[in-house]
């Protein structure tokens, strides 16, 4: 898919004029916020917006109705939430959120700031499309199928399969040549990219990314030889690393030496993995795991957050994660943070469900559609199950599966499972993986059994 028209990602620094007014998008790599940036993130939703912290699929932050640009950037540079005006819109990296903690082959946290301040250091790398996604999974598949462009996931506790487009490539790399790699196929996908998007635009994108790179798929590994690799036909064009070396391990022309070995590709999926509840953590300490309904956190709510004086964890499932906690704080986090509307229960059914932003924030939503879904809710028409089987499209169905619903009233919408509902056939925000799409038509809602959603 060739774009006709320039990126249009909102920032902090470049709002999107939504219908209910300018929206501002905050990135935070990897969801990991400090207690004052999460209070300085409240108090701006709260003087300068619509006193709602919106978390989104990617781990970051939005705030609507902003009335103040300068205000806000003013707000969140003084505590780091700004810490580029030229790469803030390309910092979007998603990592485990219990990576380190619970669980896991390796943890992938010391990665976060490295690629983020490789990213911000390269000023090529500004011009990144603000929709390029970096993802880090520790091994344990929870990120690796959100539709990543480049990405690592942990083979083991030093090796990771590099990921391009989000398919394993083959290609397998000790841990101090992940970020060093990333950083290089963010590069060749910006010399290659034209005025697509996104890797999977371009055809055979990963595999185009991989050959700039020296790298072959399907066997090869990278480890750090005795030796300096011999140089290759494109080693002038080697990029400097973060911090101003002639190249990074695991990258032609550096000291990296392939060798080839066995290595199944990795099979990679969407996966439903919101953490809810209460984990153990490998120090013993306590990590809280708290649904937020359809995303949207109160601004007072989150000075509640705030106030635990822990780290939190936004996560790509629009949750957040509470970290670091003894058992007695983590027992009153819950007493507090429950009636307040956090959900610490996972069979919620507010943990089935996403939606668009609906009418009035979207100008082409045809209704409500967050009103309609919490009456559902309300009424118990939303319930446990998994959803039908994955198909293409409507017009193939299995013999034994109905056709899409269609022309229903918002009081007779009832669907069971994991489901996403849209104010138009755009289904903005729809999450990866088998989803029951419910969309507001002309004559009503329309009910269609999951497909995998477009890239």
């Amino acid at each position: 898919m060739t774009r006709s028209v320039p990126d249009s990602c909102p920032g902090v620094l470049r709002l999107h004029e939504a219908a209910d007014g300018p929206l501002a998008r905050i990135r935070i790599p990897a969801g990991m916020l400090r207690p004052d940036q999460l209070q300085v993130l409240a108090a701006a939703a709260h003087d300068l917006g619509d006193d709602h912290i919106e978390l989104t699929s990617r781990g970051n932050v939005q705030l609507r109705r902003m009335h103040d640009a300068a205000a806000l950037a003013e707000r969140l540079d003084a505590v780091g939430l700004l810490p580029s005006a030229t790469h803030e819109r390309v910092r979007n990296i998603v990592a485990s959120p219990l990576s380190g903690r619970v669980g896991g082959p390796a943890d992938v946290r010391a990665l976060v700031p490295a690629l983020d301040d490789g990213l911000r250091s390269s000023p090529d790398l500004a011009e990144l499309p603000g929709r390029v996604l970096f993802t880090l999974d520790d091994g344990r598949g929870d990120v690796s199928g959100l539709g990543g462009d480049i990405g690592v996931h942990a083979v083991g506790e030093n090796e990771y399969a590099l990921l391009l487009g989000g398919t394993d490539t083959g290609i397998r790399l000790p841990g101090d040549a992940a970020v060093g790699t990333l950083l290089a196929a963010a590069h060749a996908f910006q010399d290659l990219r034209g005025e697509h998007w996104r890797l999977h635009e371009i055809p055979g994108g990963p595999a185009l990314v991989a050959e700039q790179l020296g790298l072959n798929g399907s066997t090869a590994r990278l480890g750090l030889g005795d030796s300096a690799a011999q140089p290759g036909p494109n080693d002038s064009a080697t990029r400097p690393g973060p911090d101003g070396s002639a190249a990074q391990p695991g990258i032609k022309g550096s000291a990296a030496r392939p060798r080839t070995g066995s290595g199944a590709p990795l099979e990679i999926g969407a996966r439903h993995a919101i953490p809810i509840g209460w984990f153990t953590q490998a120090d013993g300490r306590v990590a809280l795991g708290a649904g937020v309904p359809l995303g949207s956190l109160p601004a007072r709510t989150a000075e509640f957050v705030a106030a635990v004086d822990r780290p939190v964890i936004v996560t790509p499932w629009r949750s957040l994660v509470l970290a670091d906690l003894d058992e007695w704080a983590a027992e009153q986090v819950v007493r507090v943070l429950a009636p307040m509307g956090l959900l610490f229960d996972a069979d919620s059914p507010w943990l089935q469900v996403t939606a668009c932003a609906g009418k009035p924030g979207c100008a082409k939503s045809r209704t409500d559609v967050r009103a309609d879904l919490a009456e559902a809710i309300a009424q118990g028409r939303i319930r446990p199950g998994a959803p039908p089987p994955s198909v293409a499209d409507g017009s193939s169905l299995p013999a034994n599966q109905p056709p899409p619903a269609t022309g229903l009233a918002a009081a007779d919408v009832s669907v069971a499972g994991r489901q996403h509902w849209s104010g138009c056939d755009r289904r903005c925000g729809r999450p990866k993986g088998p989803v029951t799409d419910v969309v507001a038509e002309p004559g009503g809602y329309r009910i269609a059994p999951p497909a995998e959603s477009a890239r």
